[in-house]
């Protein structure tokens, strides 16, 4: 009975996947807010309810890996050696991304493409803010739960609130680079070097606490 069962999970990824590639090509052609759910069933050959099963709201499409980001962010700080605190364990995961060329660390005219769809779109800005506020109760929870507080600790989410500052400066000029030089290893480098003296901030705002 598993073969069905992982054929069926394959397929439905595929068609999942499928749906996102068709918008977001939509979306860098058009600009979001011309594109309709029809526009991206037509371009994807679904129906108009299959994109609704995979996908609740149209700027779901275009940020779908916001899931797998999330749970990157819970793994690396749960998922620790006991020896390395939270917030270094984040730093970390900067550098292995990097190293990896994972794909949220990717600075190509296709990441550009991304960028400008965002920048052109209020919708796409008032959901990435969103998710970055999202992305921060992701941390703080982890936080809280790795030193044995309660959910909603203050100084888990000062932490929170402080590492995603650090994280969002670092993409953001990052791409700034990139944009200006299309040199996709310094973009990297500049990643990276603000990840590290970001941390050492807030490894100096929160001293005292379990977080560092």
């Amino acid at each position: 009975m598993s073969e069905p069962i992982d054929r069926r999970t394959r397929k439905r990824l595929a068609t999942r996947q499928a749906i996102s590639n068709a918008a977001t090509r939509l979306f860098w052609e058009r600009g979001f807010e011309a594109v309709t759910v029809d526009d991206i069933a037509e371009a994807a050959d679904v129906g108009r309810m299959t994109v609704f099963n995979h996908f609740p709201r149209k700027e779901d499409m275009f940020f779908d890996r916001e899931e797998e980001g999330r749970e990157l962010l819970r793994s690396a700080l749960r998922n620790g050696d006991g020896a390395t605190m939270p917030i270094e364990a984040l730093r970390q995961l900067a550098h292995q991304l990097v190293a990896e060329r994972a794909p949220y660390v990717v600075f190509s005219p296709e990441s550009q493409n991304f960028v400008r769809t965002i920048e052109a779109s209020e919708t796409l800005k008032a959901r990435a803010r969103a998710i970055r506020d999202e992305l921060a109760d992701v941390v703080a929870s982890a936080l809280a739960e790795t030193a044995g507080r309660a959910t909603g600790d203050p100084d888990a989410r000062l932490a929170a609130a402080l590492l995603l500052a650090v994280w969002s400066t670092a993409f953001a000029e990052a791409h700034r680079i990139f944009r200006q030089t299309g040199d996709a290893e310094d973009a990297r480098s500049t990643l990276l070097g603000i990840v590290d003296q970001g941390t050492v901030g807030v490894l100096a705002a929160m001293a005292g606490t379990p977080y560092c």
